[in-house]
């Protein structure tokens, strides 16, 4: 009697379980790169912009958006509700008609994020500032979103 292995792979001509999405995967690279001059599914991944981090301490709320190459004047920040929304318009010059790129990653155009926040917020105790590209808004809350400290008798 002959002991089998629990997984009896064949020695010749197997392929990896993956082989095919891999196949079909450099086939869709390919493809890309012939119709939009660029290796990958680039195009067809989200992108979020500006970056951003939502902190908050006892009384405020703090989002600090990354928003290189922008100038604060070209920024339109509005709040509305528990939603705070950042948009505008990233410009980037133009390096020529004749240029092949070999990777591009910054891309121009308009842009909006809304960032949900997650308490109530005071709309009158909101301040903007820009410093090197990074813009940080700092948000009150409102006095039934910020903690009590309760006495016990």
């Amino acid at each position: 009697m002959v002991a089998r292995r629990l997984f009896d792979f064949p020695s010749v001509g197997w392929q990896h379980p993956f082989a095919d999405m891999e196949h079909m995967s450099r086939q869709m690279n390919r493809l890309t790169q012939a119709v939009l001059g660029r290796p990958g599914l680039h195009w067809l991944s989200a992108r979020v912009f500006p970056a951003v981090n939502l902190t908050e301490d006892k009384d405020k709320y703090y989002v600090r958006a990354e928003l290189p190459g922008i100038k604060a004047s070209a920024l339109n920040i509005q709040v509305n509700g528990r939603n705070l929304t950042i948009s505008g318009e990233r410009t980037i010059s133009s390096e020529g008609d004749n240029i092949r790129y070999h990777r591009k990653e910054r891309e121009a155009g308009k842009f909006s994020r809304v960032i949900g926040l997650p308490g109530d917020i005071d709309a009158d105790n909101v301040d903007a500032k820009m410093v090197n590209g990074v813009l940080t808004v700092t948000i009150g809350k409102s006095e039934a979103a910020k903690p009590k400290q309760i006495t016990v008798h």
